[in-house]
């Protein structure tokens, strides 16, 4: 596999907010282009739209609202978790299956290694091309997929490893097949056995939050997200044909939901934004996924450092308190380590 994420089959040329980028860097490629063909000297030019490039890019996405955020979240060319795994992982073994239907490649398992920093990695997998997406079901996974990654996770605790969860799911999938095999009973058997994993849990929402089918990974001790991700009960999509059933108000579902990192940091709902480049992951990939590496080495390090008793302690009331309102219950806060 190449060391730098593969372009998406059929991605397309971008997020109609970022026309004005993509037309100052289609002028800026034809000047250089320019320059090298003839051997002009307009070095100076091509500087002046560099800066203008940045500025603008600065610009957008300094204003970006919650339906634009859920746009870049979902960009085909944002690096996903076999991204992730190519490029910062020192060794990984993927183990498979769930012992009682099959496998489900929507969630990616294996013991992973980082600097001599050993983790088992759950991860959900959306696939790059569209053989791939389909085989994924584009990151909603099935019930096997749950039983897969709370089987991991319980090896994980047996190995005293930490585990590492990325989420990138619009949800976990609905179909009926999924939901003979028990998907919901899958979905609160995971959350309810992560509370009790005696090993260190750090979740890392890099891209889509959507729904149960986030949350089937997500009970951590440190959750944190990528700054353009989102996270969110339910996508604005389904929101809006809820309450609404009207197209036009996605847009009005997205801000009421509060689903940015923004948003949900102030909230106390996760403990901190990893910061993208400028323009997003998908401009510069390789820039995020090393402070992805960083930050992953980090945060295990200082949940080392609190003896499991309290982990467990600090697990369960963060969740026992998240969301209380002011006055009546401990703040969020104080159940944050």
């Amino acid at each position: 596999m190449s060391d730098k994420p593969q372009k998406s089959e059929g991605a397309p040329m971008g997020m109609s907010f970022e026309r004005p980028i993509q037309e100052l860097e289609a002028r800026l490629s034809e000047l250089e282009s320019l320059s090298l063909r003839t051997g002009l000297d307009i070095s100076e030019e091509i500087e002046a739209l560099k800066k203008s490039v940045r500025s603008r890019t600065e610009s957008i996405y300094k204003n970006l609202n919650a339906w634009e955020t859920v746009s870049v979240a979902r960009n085909v060319d944002r690096p996903g978790a076999v991204d992730y795994i190519a490029n910062i992982l020192d060794d990984f073994i993927e183990l498979h299956g769930d012992k009682v239907f099959g496998e489900d490649p929507a969630i990616v398992s294996g013991l992973a290694t980082i600097q001599n920093r050993r983790f088992m990695l759950i991860a959900h997998r959306k696939g790059r091309t569209t053989k791939e997406r389909l085989a994924c079901n584009f990151g909603c996974a099935h019930p096997e997929g749950y039983r897969k990654a709370l089987r991991k996770m319980k090896l994980a605790e047996r190995l005293k490893l930490p585990i590492v969860a990325m989420i990138n799911t619009p949800g976990a999938y609905p179909g009926i097949g999924a939901e003979e095999r028990g998907q919901a009973a899958a979905i609160a058997e995971n959350i309810l056995g992560m509370f009790y994993l005696r090993v260190p849990i750090l979740v890392i929402v890099i891209g889509e939050g959507g729904s149960g089918g986030a949350l089937g990974i997500g009970i951590g001790d440190r959750v944190l997200m990528l700054q353009y991700s989102y996270y969110s009960v339910i996508s604005p999509e389904g929101c809006a044909a809820i309450l609404w059933k009207d197209t036009e108000r996605i847009p009005e579902a997205a801000e009421a939901l509060k689903l940015t990192s923004s948003d949900l940091r102030k909230l106390g709902v996760i403990d901190g934004v990893i910061p993208e480049p400028l323009g997003g992951a998908h401009r510069a990939p390789t820039v995020l996924m090393d402070e992805v590496k960083r930050t992953i080495l980090r945060e295990l390090d200082g949940l080392d450092r609190i003896p499991t008793e309290e982990l467990l302690r600090r697990r369960r009331d963060r969740y026992r308190h998240l969301g209380a309102l002011p006055g009546r219950f401990p703040s969020v806060e104080s159940a944050v380590p």
